[in-house]
């Protein structure tokens, strides 16, 4: 199992959606972390388990002074809520202010969420929600401990010059230099596109060939349908048959290439990578469905939040 981030270059491109939408149904258990370095949205949109308000004091907040005496993965579960549907969840800081308190830890942080996938006792991918990122993020940090760094980006010229423009700086970052699409490097750098599915395959193309021939060594491994309709009932503000919106049916047909293609190794220790290197119709704050505990089939996960 693995540590996938999801980041955008600047805007609002979804990343949050995106991340509660795969988290939601994600083939293994997910734990979902909010890492934007200015807060998270969850607390003020999601209910707990419990039926009352998510604890904002509980997760990103209360984890730094654990990490700051050194953090074992299982540790992580000390901080996590689950939401009314199940999906468990690392909830983000309130306001970007906090962010002070967790720095240097981030590489503590990256180094824990890889490993959580290693645990004898609680086994579970994490998918960190990092929000926009530019060169000085302090979130950035936890990239090297990833298996896979998801752009998420819209289809506009100026957002896919943008995509490319990051992917590069990314890979100079992380992989030492350009790189061509022979040479791809570790942590793979994916673009998810944000895009309207009848149009989707020739933007594909198009942002594959951008990506190419900027030797970004990224390339794009899924769409997301443009689907505010799935995006409102997914961040609980809306009813109806989530299960049927194109954005929960993209968001599976992502996570199952996903895991086609890269399943194998992520079965591979994270110790080992490093040194080589549901849904169900609802109504406000009814999330879809992640697997039975986190697992593969059939219980509800989460609706989130939409920024």
């Amino acid at each position: 199992m693995a540590l996938i981030v999801l980041a955008a270059d600047k805007g609002s491109p979804g990343v949050t959606t995106a991340a509660v939408a795969l988290a939601a149904v994600w083939p293994r258990r997910a734990l979902l972390a909010e890492t934007d370095p200015a807060g998270g949205d969850l607390v003020y949109r999601s209910a707990a388990a419990h039926g009352g308000m998510l604890n904002p004091n509980t997760g990103m907040l209360s984890i730094a002074a654990t990490a700051r005496r050194g953090l074992v993965p299982d540790q992580l579960w000390d901080h996590v809520q689950p939401l009314s549907g199940g999906l468990e969840v690392l909830v983000g800081l309130g306001i970007a202010e906090q962010a002070a308190g967790l720095a240097g830890l981030w590489p503590t942080l990256g180094s824990a969420f890889a490993q959580l996938a290693d645990s004898p006792n609680a086994p579970a991918d994490v998918i960190a929600d990092c929000g926009r990122i530019s060169g000085d993020t302090p979130v950035v940090e936890l990239f090297p401990h990833a298996a896979l760094v998801l752009l998420i980006s819209r289809t506009e010229p100026e957002a896919i010059a943008r995509v490319r423009d990051r992917a590069a700086a990314l890979s100079t970052k992380l992989h030492g230099g350009p790189r061509g699409a022979g040479s791809l490097g570790t942590p793979l750098i994916g673009v998810v596109l944000i895009a309207d599915p009848n149009n989707s395959g020739k933007l594909v193309n198009q942002v594959n060939d951008m990506l190419v021939h900027a030797q970004t060594g990224a390339r794009v491994v899924g769409t997301l349908a443009e689907d505010p309709a799935g995006a409102e009932q997914l961040a609980g503000r809306k009813r109806g048959r989530l299960d049927k919106s194109m954005l929960i049916r993209s968001a599976r047909k992502v996570t199952s290439d996903l895991y086609q293609q890269y399943g194998a190794a992520w079965s591979v220790p994270s110790q080992v990578h490093s040194q080589q290197s549901h849904v169900q119709g609802q109504g406000p704050h009814q999330p879809p469905m992640q697997g039975q505990s986190g697992h593969a089939g059939g219980h509800p996960g989460h609706a989130g939040a939409g920024r």
